[in-house]
């Protein structure tokens, strides 16, 4: 993906970024510059924070990048997978209920959610969650359903 504008954020804007994320996610997005990035034939509507994809806009709502996940750790919304899940997660694969270890009992279905594994602790993918956080461990069906995963191209974007 090629990058088509960038234009710097007002300090208000970048404010209801980091607002956002905190109570959503509750991280804390500690950057000097957030740059709002148009992609040449990309639906991604990504923001830089200091120079890296940390953030992408999903239904206007503010949420991390699995970069940013991996930067930033997430506390909240957090689907956990085990080591089985790994492989597919990561080649964008809807996370499915026999795979979940662990999941945030307070999310809710539509939710955005990241998924991470259970070994390392590695974000892999961000998608919306298709059923309530305790239903999430089971023996089947889709859970999680995929929309940002380790090695896309906006995984691989560099700017």
């Amino acid at each position: 993906m090629d990058v088509k504008s960038r234009h710097h954020l007002r300090s208000d804007a970048a404010d209801e970024i980091r607002e956002s994320l905190a109570a959503t996610l509750g991280v804390s997005v500690e950057a000097d510059s957030f740059e709002t990035v148009e992609l040449e034939g990309g639906d991604w509507e990504v923001v830089l924070a200091d120079g890296e994809p940390l953030v992408l806009y999903l239904d206007g709502e503010p949420f991390v990048t699995v970069r940013g996940a991996n930067a930033l750790s997430p506390e909240r919304r957090v689907v956990t997978v085990d080591a089985g899940a790994i492989e597919f997660v990561s080649d964008g694969a809807d996370v499915m209920r026999p795979g979940v270890v662990e999941a945030d009992p307070d999310i809710e279905e539509g939710d955005l959610v990241v998924v991470n594994e259970e070994t390392h602790g590695k974000f892999l993918a961000v998608g919306r969650a298709l059923t309530d956080g305790p239903d999430m461990v089971g023996d089947q069906g889709r859970v999680v359903e995929s929309i940002h995963h380790v090695g896309d191209d906006l995984f691989e974007l560099t700017v």
